[in-house]
């Protein structure tokens, strides 16, 4: 196991250089000038020639890129700007402000909002897709599917602004959604804060999961091997949970991977909807001011948590099926 997961993390270490390499290609070397639109919209000559000696314009892209790959290790000093310790995505010259400073101020509000909606969608998305597969053709399984197909039809634009004016303006029943505490400093606000936000994208999560679940469970009751379970005298139960369930549970791992892997990478919609202060919306800001120091460091936060719960759903599937160790 401990072999199988090292060799994981090597090919993801890899994989997230050849990322950040293209990523850094696109993001200097496409444009025409990079300095000026990192600059951003009140860019003054002398702040465009700190930013251009800071880039290293003069230099070739693999040597800009060297450089700013070795200021993820050990930091790098910015003319004018002051010092930039490690890790170092980065100087975001719009803000004035280093790139992983800012970042991880903003990632606690988006990890709030991406577990506590997944912790939701989860159970019940996956509940309501067993109890769908255990009460097959009835009504209980018909109106989950319908269900399912309804929710997954929304949009959380629509759903949140909605969400907001009837539960919070009109019935007062839940408090004005917002980001200014965490769990450490008050518990109660943090949660009161974020119920919204998680109920209204767990909506269009669990449909999915609901859907998922269903269709694997009633391909694995199907399975001989299930069958042969149940024909030997085993419990409905038993043979539901113990040999349909972990037969199931593949795809369902490698769906919430990706998707908490994309959530915590920014939910855009979501956080720019209620106006939460996260990844994404930083991101969107990023876009409309032309940062690219920050959208380089936002665009590799997303990609590196992708990465990560790949390499997590890679662990779970090894213990689900040993076999996989060995691949």
């Amino acid at each position: 196991m401990f072999r199988f997961l090292v060799r994981r993390v090597i090919g993801a270490m890899v994989i997230l250089l050849i990322i950040s390499a293209i990523t850094f290609w696109l993001f200097y070397a496409v444009p025409r000038d990079p300095a000026m639109m990192s600059c951003g919209k009140n860019c003054t000559p002398e702040n465009l020639a700190q930013i251009r000696k800071n880039l290293g314009i003069d230099h070739s892209i693999p040597v800009q890129y060297w450089e700013w790959l070795k200021g993820v290790f050990v930091g790098r000093d910015y003319t004018g700007f002051g010092r930039c310790d490690a890790p170092c995505f980065g100087y975001s010259f719009a803000n004035n402000v280093p790139v992983f400073d800012t970042i991880m101020d903003r990632l606690p509000t988006t990890l709030s909002l991406a577990f506590g909606a997944a912790a939701i969608f989860l159970v019940f998305g996956v509940g309501a897709g067993m109890l769908a597969a255990l009460k097959q053709g009835q009504f209980l399984d018909k109106f989950a599917s319908s269900a399912s197909l309804l929710g997954s039809s929304l949009q959380i634009y629509f759903v949140g602004y909605l969400a907001m004016f009837i539960f919070v303006a009109k019935l007062g029943w839940l408090d004005q959604p917002q980001d200014n505490k965490t769990l450490l400093e008050d518990p109660s606000s943090w949660f009161s804060g974020l119920l919204l936000p998680w109920l209204v994208l767990a909506i269009i999560f669990t449909a999915n999961y609901t859907r998922m679940t269903r269709s694997q469970m009633v391909e694995q009751l199907s399975e001989d091997y299930v069958r042969t379970a149940r024909a030997k005298g085993l419990s409905r139960s038993n043979v539901f949970f113990r040999f349909a369930w972990r037969g199931a549970m593949g795809p369902i791992v490698t769906l919430f991977g990706i998707d908490l892997g994309t959530l915590i990478g920014g939910a855009i919609i979501t956080e720019s909807t209620f106006s939460l202060h996260g990844v994404g919306r930083l991101a969107v800001a990023s876009v409309d001011q032309s940062d690219l120091p920050m959208l380089l460091g936002v665009t590799l936060l997303a990609a590196g948590a992708i990465v990560f719960f790949n390499i997590i759903v890679d662990a779970v599937y090894a213990l689900i099926d040993p076999r996989i160790r060995l691949a």
